[in-house]
C-alpha cells in the first residue's frame, strides 16, 4: 500500500510541474540529450565563444576534449572571439569559465586549427 502512494505522489508532483509549464519537461529531456543548442550555439543560456577562463571548481561548464565526434569544435583565438567555437582564453574577466574532466562534461570539444562551430 506504502509502494502505491508512494508511486501516486510521484506521478501527481510530475503532473503538477508538466501543467505548471507543458513544455519544462520537454526542455529538461532535450538539454539532457542536446547539450549545446545548435540553433544559436549556447549552452545553458551561455554564448560557446568569447573570453573562457579554465578553472578548477565551480565552472559554468564541465568539458572534455576528444578527438573525434566532439559537440564543438573550438578554435583558439587571440583578438576577439566573435563567432561560434572561437575562445580566447584569459585569466581576467572571462565570459565564461570550464573545468576541464574526464567524466560527465556538459559537453565534449575538439580543438581544431580551422572551421570552429558546431559540427
Amino acid at each position: 500500500m506504502k509502494k502505491l502512494f508512494s508511486i501516486l505522489f510521484v506521478l501527481f508532483a510530475v503532473a503538477s510541474v508538466y501543467a505548471a509549464d507543458p513544455d519544462s519537461l520537454l526542455l529538461a529531456e532535450k538539454s539532457a540529450s542536446e547539450p549545446i543548442n545548435k540553433g544559436n550555439c549556447t549552452c545553458k543560456g551561455i554564448p560557446l565563444y568569447g573570453r573562457v577562463k579554465v578553472i578548477t571548481s565551480s565552472a559554468d561548464f564541465d568539458v572534455k576534449i576528444i578527438e573525434h565526434s566532439a559537440d564543438l569544435d573550438v578554435k583558439v583565438v587571440e583578438h576577439t572571439a566573435g563567432r561560434c567555437g572561437e575562445w580566447q582564453f584569459v585569466e581576467h574577466a572571462p565570459d565564461f569559465t570550464i573545468r576541464l574532466v574526464e567524466h560527465a562534461p556538459d559537453f565534449e570539444i575538439r580543438m581544431v586549427e580551422h572551421a570552429p562551430g558546431i559540427p
